[in-house]
């Protein structure tokens, strides 16, 4: 990111190359496959237009993912696709488990989380960021964290039984 900040094309080909699989993972995990392609992109651009304002003392993977979230939620709250989002999210691939029903059930019950238990589930489990990265990804406190994470897992728990634990 150094590098891109001192004017090297080569350097965004490169983080573009290094961080295609994850990004795209992640906005797939947050929209449908044709908005995951416009979010990639906007992301890039961001990236771009930004370059200044890195931090090189901060995870270059950090704030990428934290653009990328930013984009996401401006995109939920404008054009009302938290449906095609949750539809993504029974669609996408994963590194969840690997008997298709099962990935197929975490999936629908992933996306009846609501959007803020979501992202912090999405973050930890899909990206494995830290509770530190993900209070900074998302711009709240750590213990706000902790809590949407605890919060995440015991309502995936009670889909699971079906009511309460």
């Amino acid at each position: 990111m150094v590098q891109l900040q001192a004017g090297s094309e080569s350097a965004l080909e490169t983080l573009v190359e290094r961080w295609r699989a994850p990004l795209f993972g992640f906005l797939l995990r947050r929209a449908s496959p044709s908005d995951a392609d416009d979010l990639f992109q906007e992301t890039w651009l961001r990236v771009v237009r930004a370059r200044r304002r890195f931090d090189p003392r901060r995870r270059f993977s950090t704030w990428l993912f934290q653009i990328a979230n930013n984009l996401c939620r401006d995109g939920f709250r404008r054009s009302g696709a938290a449906a095609r989002g949750r539809a993504a999210l029974a669609e996408a691939p994963s590194a969840g488990p690997p008997d298709p029903s099962l990935r197929i059930d975490l999936a629908r019950r992933l996306s009846a989380l609501p959007e803020r238990l979501r992202e912090v589930l999405v973050l930890r489990y899909y990206r494995d960021l830290g509770e530190a990265e993900i209070a900074e990804v998302l711009a709240i406190p750590p213990g706000t964290v902790k809590s949407r994470l605890h919060a995440a897992l015991r309502a995936l728990r009670e889909a699971e039984g079906g009511g309460a634990p």
